[in-house]
């Protein structure tokens, strides 16, 4: 496990488009899917890694308090890209599994090429994107404070807030803090740029 934080993707960047196959149904997803949405929740996140573990059940109840209500108008998606050769926890069938574990009301996708993650330029799990109606960026960074071991307790204050921003249809001004968890497990060779020289401007 490598400590690894947000890129923090400028903000403003347009929503990349996806096609990519749900673990659970095995439907294709596509960021097509989420038009016409208020806002849009893109996760990044793998099963094994020890942050993703720390924040499991405030990932569920995300989608359990935003979209289990019609009138909020939100999409969900989450994403997985870890390379399963060396991390099968993070293969489809055991995500499937995690899925359920969660009981989650949205989409939780296998981005097996890592095309996904890479459009993105996501770097850790979890690293959460924030979109506004018109899938521009307004958010990304962390859940909240707090992580493993920190003693704090997972709220999820900062991305709720920014939801909630959103949401009311206001800009989210405040300095964002960039997410911390375990790197993506990118297929060797596959590394990306910006993961190889975080020193890199995205």
């Amino acid at each position: 496990m490598v400590k690894t934080s947000s890129t923090m993707l400028p903000l403003g960047t347009l929503a990349p488009d996806f096609q990519l196959p749900d673990v659970v149904t095995g439907k294709t997803i596509s960021l097509n899917n989420f038009a016409n949405k208020k806002a849009l929740l893109v996760i990044f996140l793998s099963r094994h890694c020890p942050y993703v573990q720390h924040i499991k059940f405030e990932l569920a109840k995300l989608g359990k308090d935003y979209i289990q209500s019609m009138d909020i108008n939100i999409g969900i998606v989450a994403i997985s890209a870890n390379d399963v050769n060396t991390y099968p926890d993070d293969a489809p069938q055991s995500l499937k599994a995690f899925a359920q574990e969660l009981d989650l009301n949205y989409p939780l996708l296998f981005d097996e090429t890592q095309k996904t993650a890479k459009d993105f330029f996501a770097a850790c799990t979890p690293d959460f994107f924030l979109f506004d109606a018109t899938q521009r960026l307004v958010y990304r960074g962390q859940l909240d404070d707090s992580r493993p071991q920190n003693g704090i307790p997972v709220t999820g204050k900062d991305l709720r807030a920014a939801i909630e921003t959103v949401l009311r249809g206001r800009p989210v001004i405040w300095e964002q803090k960039p997410s911390i968890g375990c790197n993506i497990k990118w297929q060797p060779g596959n590394e990306p740029v910006y993961f190889k020289n975080p020193a890199i401007a995205v």
